[in-house]
């Protein structure tokens, strides 16, 4: 009565649309990537998983990509409403004097919260920078700390922030993988906030301001986020690119010349993109098959996968890579929704087949005992085994 039901289905053409995944033997192995930069890291955000990594625990300096957690400290109180975007914060003396990148405040004016981070994203005004950390924590000094307390909870365990701007001093430091453990952050955690840094132009006090993020203008998907640059750090970037439901982000430090870290980060974006590629499996809960069922309420379930299913694989592997679904026919009633009834196999080829759990997607009780007579008595009769 029990017999085997075997559905195939060819991964080519069973995938809406795939994107990208890791494991990180093989990926690395995949990418093989050389990089000039002194520190890289390569995350991908549908895996959640790192790419590739060169010196990503090395301490480093973060110049003005230190602004990302100056950003995210005002977008959670932009969040959780302690602050608004009309709010206004008065340019202090200290603020107008700093030297480096500036956003043109002036002095002893007060300036929206909106204009400020525009100001700090776009310009990487180390003045936007210093007005929002006066008006936030009162100084300077004590918005550094609220900044290392964030990096704490955030897991950034090897970064210590001195100043909201990044300006160079002897205790400031960090790593790339902790900056991804930001960038990660900021973008899940304000989707809407962080399209601020896809701005490309800011006009503030008649002065037309340009986005430094050369990948804004030069990449397909390109969205974010902050340049950097000190004697001390060299030139380095984190960026992220959206393409095709897959999102990757990269930190990259230690370059020479604004010319290299913008040929830098574009072959590496596009090496990602060209030589991995996602295997995104049931994320849309949708039936997979249906199932008889033996002496149930009910003649049939729908079958679906217990969860989505993620991996990073090259292009070649996904053209010959096959799924198989299995489950004995009929399953016995009682069922109970979310109950195992079967097993997904993903052969990769090259790889070691992978197992996911088919369970069913609703309960289905046991007949009467006089329906569980009649229905047994047309199995032995007709071969039938179940009662509609």
């Amino acid at each position: 009565m029990q017999k085997q039901r075997i559905n195939f289905y060819l991964l080519f053409f069973f995938l809406l649309s795939f994107n990208f995944i890791w494991m990180k033997k093989s990926i690395s192995q995949l990418l093989d990537i050389k990089s000039p930069a002194k520190q890289v890291i390569i995350y991908d955000h549908e895996a959640d998983e790192v790419l590739f990594e060169k010196n990503a625990d090395q301490i480093m300096k973060p110049a003005s990509m230190a602004k990302v957690m100056t950003a995210y400290i005002i977008f959670d109180k932009l969040k959780d409403q302690s602050l608004q975007m009309s709010d206004t914060f008065l340019v202090s003396n200290k603020a107008w004097r700093m030297g480096g990148s500036r956003s043109f405040l002036e002095l002893n004016t007060n300036v929206s919260i909106k204009d400020l981070l525009l100001g700090l994203i776009v310009q990487s005004g180390n003045d936007a920078a210093v007005v929002l950390a006066e008006g936030v924590s009162g100084g300077e000094e004590a918005f550094a700390r609220e900044m290392n307390r964030y990096a704490k909870i955030l897991g950034m365990n090897n970064t210590y922030f001195t100043n909201a701007t990044g300006w160079p001093h002897p205790d400031l430091k960090t790593t790339s993988r902790d900056l991804v453990i930001l960038t990660r952050n900021i973008i899940n955690n304000f989707p809407k906030l962080y399209e601020l840094f896809n701005e490309k132009i800011f006009n503030y006090n008649n002065i037309k301001q340009s986005n430094r993020n050369p990948l804004l203008y030069s990449m397909n998907g390109a969205d974010g986020l902050k340049t950097g640059h000190t004697n001390e750090s060299g030139y380095g970037l984190i960026g992220s690119v959206k393409k095709n439901n897959r999102r990757v982000s990269i930190v990259i430090n230690g370059l020479n010349s604004k010319k290299k870290r913008t040929f830098e980060s574009k072959r590496l974006f596009n090496i990602v993109f060209r030589e991995t590629a996602l295997l995104s499996l049931f994320n849309d809960k949708k039936s997979l098959a249906s199932a008889n069922i033996w002496l149930g309420k009910q003649p049939q379930v729908d079958l679906v996968a217990e969860k989505a299913f993620k991996k990073i694989i090259s292009p070649l592997e996904l053209n010959k890579t096959k799924i198989k679904i299995q489950w004995k026919d009929p399953i016995a009633a009682p069922i109970t929704k979310g109950d195992k009834v079967g097993d997904i196999l993903i052969d990769i080829p090259g790889k070691e087949l992978i197992k996911q759990n088919i369970v069913s997607t609703q309960n289905i009780d046991t007949m009467s005992t006089f329906m569980k007579a009649k229905s047994i008595l047309m199995y032995l009769l007709y071969g039938e085994f179940v009662v509609k």
